[in-house]
């Protein structure tokens, strides 16, 4: 079932890498704060790497002063979303999260099947509004496109 607004976030651990290789769970990363998270199908792909990070690396300093803290996930392993964040000069605090196994997609309902493509099971693309660890909004887009996540239309919909 897709996750919906006054859902809490499901509880799983995550990857990312800092000093190391960490393992983060999910309730440590949104209780007590104001994110976005913001799923890709992949990293290095072509709309993600084009557009949907690159907006919110631009919209950044504008979460920042509204108190929201941003996250990026994608079904790729730890290693890869490293690479990627720095291909992206992705600025310090905006992290990236490694759902490797698909986890945390599959809890918030929002899998899907790339096989096609060669890419196996991935995440919609989306972004989740959160508040002390449950989501307030829902921007969940439909196969194909890219409109209703995108940092611009994000910080549009968000209370201010």
């Amino acid at each position: 079932m897709t996750i919906h607004v006054g859902d809490r976030i499901p509880e799983v651990t995550l990857k990312r890498i800092r000093e190391g290789m960490e393992t983060i769970d999910t309730h440590a990363l949104f209780d007590s704060r104001k994110a976005v998270l913001f799923g890709v199908p992949g990293a290095f792909t072509p709309t993600c790497s084009a557009r949907h990070l690159p907006g919110f690396i631009e919209q950044f300093p504008e979460f920042r002063h509204r108190g929201i803290e941003v996250f990026c996930m994608a079904v790729n392993d730890p290693f890869v979303m490293k690479a990627w964040g720095e291909s992206q000069q992705v600025p310090d605090g905006l992290q990236l999260l490694s759902d490797g196994n698909g986890e945390f997609t599959r809890a918030l309902g929002l899998e899907m099947d790339a096989s096609s493509s060669g890419m196996g099971i991935r995440s919609r693309r989306f972004a989740l509004y959160v508040e002390d660890g449950v989501v307030r909004e829902t921007f969940i887009e439909e196969p194909g496109k890219f409109e209703v996540s995108s940092a611009q239309y994000v910080l549009e919909h968000l209370p201010r």
